[in-house]
């Protein structure tokens, strides 16, 4: 067995206090829009759900009961609608990251989970779609 002289050992680096965090999230968010890249679809509307989940940082300071000291999810839910009407969209991986994007322009928001599903695209089926969990990289 190897033997380490005293002198030599150092005590291993403090972690970071974690930062505190919550979730927020929109649940079956239900739009009409132009999405597809079949012929068939193009021109028409169908419907797809939205769930997105964030992990934002909490509020430095006391809360008050203030709106301006919370990260808002109904205008996250105005800025993704507005974004999926904005023009047609041709596939629900473009939906998704642009709906991780928008979100992870808060300051706040530090990871975004967003499942976007076409209720009507594939016979015999509840939905189809996609899931992505994207994160922002902080600089500290």
């Amino acid at each position: 067995m190897t033997q380490i002289e005293p002198s030599k050992i150092s005590a291993l680096p403090r972690a970071e206090p974690a930062e505190r965090t919550h979730q927020i999230f929109i649940r079956d968010y239900l739009i009409d829009m132009q999405i597809g890249v079949y012929e068939h679809e193009q021109g028409i509307t169908q419907p797809v759900r939205l769930n997105v989940d964030l992990t934002v940082t909490d509020h430095l300071g006391p809360m008050n009961d203030d709106y301006h000291n919370v990260v808002c999810y109904e205008t996250l839910a105005k800025a993704i609608h507005a974004y999926a009407l904005k023009e047609h969209i041709n596939l629900v991986e473009t939906l998704a990251e642009g709906v991780a994007d928008i979100c992870l322009e808060h300051q706040r928001v530090i990871n975004a989970k967003v499942k976007v599903e076409k209720l009507t695209a594939v016979a015999n089926t509840a939905s189809v779609g996609i899931e992505i969990n994207r994160s922002k990289h902080l600089n500290r």
